[in-house]
């Protein structure tokens, strides 16, 4: 049975800022945006599973090596996605995930050194809260994936 995304945003009661970061076509979409909207473009993210799984591993991809909560974020990813993950627990990861993904956010990811601590403070909390379903399998399966985009750079 395939997990309600849309259920799972409105459940992990995630907030955004207005703001954008360049470079990105949805920074775009967000720029000059109400709360409201930027709210409803991230419920429609959420939503939408494909969309939220491509955008991940594409910011991932470009953001693996400078990424100092790389490992956590896989793991939690690996979580959420895990069918044997209960409901609530993939609703606080999902959203943390998907605050990850959206270009609009409380500290805007464009900024130097303080960029992604928002998204950082995001995940750490969303794990605290699930911290006993992440398995050891989850942080392996992070540790060789966040390996192999190291090595093929």
């Amino acid at each position: 049975m395939p997990f309600a995304f849309k259920a799972a945003w409105a459940s992990a009661g995630t907030s955004h800022a207005g703001g954008s970061a360049a470079g990105s076509a949805d920074s775009e979409a967000f720029a000059g945006s109400s709360w409201a909207e930027a709210e409803a473009r991230a419920q429609g993210l959420a939503g939408d599973e494909q969309t939220l799984r491509q955008r991940f591993w594409r910011k991932l991809r470009t953001l693996a090596l400078r990424l100092p909560f790389a490992e956590d974020l896989l793991a939690a990813y690996y979580c959420a996605f895990d069918r044997q993950t209960p409901a609530h627990v993939k609703a606080a990861l999902v959203g943390a995930i998907a605050y990850f993904v959206l270009p609009a956010d409380l500290i805007p990811d464009v900024l130097p050194v303080i960029g992604y601590t928002d998204d950082a403070a995001m995940l750490a909390a969303a794990i605290r809260l699930v911290a006993a379903h992440i398995t050891p399998d989850h942080r392996e399966a992070a540790r060789r994936k966040l390996e192999s985009l190291r090595e093929t750079g």
